[in-house]
């Protein structure tokens, strides 16, 4: 797998498989371009071209000291998709803190080369509760993010995960093991990164980013996600976005690409569309 420099000297990790129309594959914290591989080869099976990437600071890619705000990372999803000529007809997936840079480089960058998008679990559009977003999430509670990381990052991570895969709310979300994977994937990251990143996704107001959005965009979301709530991410996202369309899993979790992997994949295949093209479908016809 190629690493690519951004304009600023830092070291990228990108997967790219398959051929066809680019699919961008943006993670969520605190885990790795690996976290999408089986929507990855669904992709390239169904004759797109999947590229995901380590965030800067995260899996396998360099940490430098500085650069964990959104117009920086966003920066460097542009840098991959020039590096890796997949900035044309491209399609940009972002899951949880993934989102945001989704939705920053729509404005930031126009949404040049960009035919298509999906928010899935998505931070977008404020994760932050204040006087006009009521339903958002109190500043006492992502402040505890840090807090707990800084006290414990290694429990606070065992806990964390949990939550965001539904261990305990649902009957078999998933196997001890992927939980186990994502709390070694997270010991890939620098602690800077992992602390940097979390102010980033809780302050970050995207509600300006979104009339930027003038591509058909699919926005998918659980209700039973505790880590990002629905009702301030995806059906607000939803709301603000124009040509979108919401899907949401009835129960589902934060983590809802691995506890119903099947489900996701098969809904964003069909959203892509099978012959290629993009495909706008009313949230009735999705998948229930």
């Amino acid at each position: 797998m190629p690493m690519i420099k951004t304009r600023d000297g830092t070291d990228l990790y990108v997967k790219d498989w398959g051929s066809g129309r680019p699919v961008i594959l943006i993670h969520g914290w605190p885990l790795n371009a690996d976290s999408w591989d089986a929507q990855a080869m669904a992709l390239a099976q169904s004759g797109f071209r999947a590229i995901a990437y380590d965030r800067r600071g995260f899996g396998r890619s360099g940490q430098p000291w500085s650069g964990y705000d959104y117009d920086t990372m966003t920066d460097d999803l542009a840098d991959v998709m020039r590096e890796m000529g997949a900035d044309t007809d491209a399609t940009l997936v972002g899951f949880s803190m993934g989102g945001g840079e989704v939705a920053r480089y729509m404005s930031r960058h126009d949404g040049k080369g960009v035919v298509a998008a999906a928010l899935v679990s998505s931070v977008v559009p404020y994760m932050l509760k204040t006087d006009d977003n009521p339903d958002g999430t109190p500043a006492e509670d992502l402040k505890a993010i840090g807090d707990g990381i800084k006290q414990d990052r290694y429990g606070f991570f065992e806990s964390f995960f949990k939550d965001f895969y539904g261990v305990g709310m649902l009957d078999h979300p998933v196997s001890q093991a992927q939980v186990d994977w994502a709390w070694s994937a997270q010991n890939q990251a620098g602690l800077k990164p992992i602390l940097e990143c979390a102010t980033a996704f809780a302050m970050t107001d995207f509600r300006p980013d979104l009339p930027a959005f003038r591509v058909p965009t699919l926005v998918v979301h659980g209700t039973g996600d505790k880590t990002v709530p629905i009702d301030a991410a995806g059906r607000a996202a939803a709301k603000g976005i124009a040509h979108s369309q919401l899907v949401e899993y009835d129960g589902a979790p934060h983590g809802l690409t691995a506890t119903q992997s099947d489900r996701f994949t098969n809904d964003l295949l069909t959203f892509l569309g099978a012959n290629g093209a993009i495909k706008q479908r009313q949230p009735e016809t999705m998948e229930a």
